[in-house]
């Protein structure tokens, strides 16, 4: 559905972004991680056809962005991380503007309107003037707006930006909705766990290059070649540790013991069935086993591990 070939994006003798190349299929929601300057806005500029590439090509639902701009209009809808809203409007003129301004005949605006209204839930504030809203409101406001013409692909740039937990919340439950609903959706986002809720794809980019993509599940088994464990114990911790210390498959064995109840982490680099076998023996009364858990790579500590902290 997105598709970018050798993607590269000059000014001068700085290169904002260098030789992209990635693909999301339709259904697909993409995570876009990198930290500022990155590249991230100006991929996503170029995908909705605001910026031309120096170099490269890059298509939307097979379309190219440079050769076809007004086909792509009509299947995209672009979210940008800041945005403008016009004093003196109320919510429904603010929507039926932009309604216009996506040809959407008049007789159907009411219609599509009351859709996005509903689906952003600000039903209750369509006859509010946009100054009154909050910024998680207008954050909403301007969601309900890229919405309006239904478009198949999605480009969200930092939606959550600027949001309270709370509006943060809403967001990632509208951002849900929308992948329920079959939507393609590209989102850059600082906030990585909440990324992690509903992405099945990643990109991770730096100083303009894209330094992995692929299947979130992928990626994340590619970076943890050994499990981590972490196991809880009421006593004897000492003679667990030596216990866990004789198994040729653990390793990197480390005791918090002033905890309550203690905790061991080590890595595991066997079977599941011989892990199995190891959970079974420590879950002797003389230990009081209380926790047996296996720690998960995050996107932050992938971002961290594929990364290199280049500041542009």
């Amino acid at each position: 559905m997105i598709e970018c070939l050798g993607l590269t994006r000059t000014y001068g003798d700085f290169v904002a972004l260098n030789d992209l190349s990635l693909k999301i299929e339709r259904g697909d929601t993409f995570g876009f991680i990198g930290p500022n300057g990155a590249g991230k806005t100006t991929t996503m500029r170029i995908l909705s056809t605001l910026l031309e590439p120096s170099e490269g090509e890059a298509r939307v639902g097979g379309i190219s962005v440079t050769e076809s701009p007004d086909e792509i209009r009509k299947i995209l809808g672009y979210m940008p991380d800041s945005f403008g809203v016009y004093d003196g409007m109320k919510v429904w003129e603010y929507l039926d503007f932009f309604a216009g301004a996506y040809r959407i005949p008049r007789e159907s605006r009411s219609q599509s309107i009351a859709d996005v209204l509903e689906l952003t839930e600000l039903g209750q504030k369509r006859d509010f003037f946009v100054e009154a809203l909050s910024t998680g409101m207008r954050q909403r406001l301007c969601l309900a707006k890229t919405l309006l013409h239904d478009p198949q692909v999605l480009i969200l740039d930092e939606p959550a930006s600027g949001l309270d937990p709370r509006a943060r919340i809403e967001m990632r439950e509208l951002l849900r909705e929308l992948t329920r609903m079959g939507k393609t959706i590209m989102i850059s986002s600082h906030i990585l766990p909440e990324l992690a809720d509903f992405c099945n794809m990643i990109g991770v980019l730096e100083a303009g290059s894209l330094i992995t993509a692929g299947r979130v599940d992928d990626i994340m088994a590619t970076l943890q070649s050994d499990r981590r464990i972490t196991v809880s114990l009421l006593r004897n911790a000492e003679k667990a540790m030596e216990f866990l210390d004789r198994d040729e498959h653990t390793s990197d064995l480390e005791l918090k013991e002033a905890s309550n109840p203690a905790q061991i982490t080590f890595a595991y680099a066997g079977e599941l069935e011989s892990l199995a076998l190891l959970s079974h023996r420590l879950a002797d009364p003389e230990f009081g086993l209380v926790g047996f858990e296996e720690q998960k790579t995050d996107l932050e500590d992938l971002f961290l591990r594929v990364t290199e902290g280049i500041v542009r």
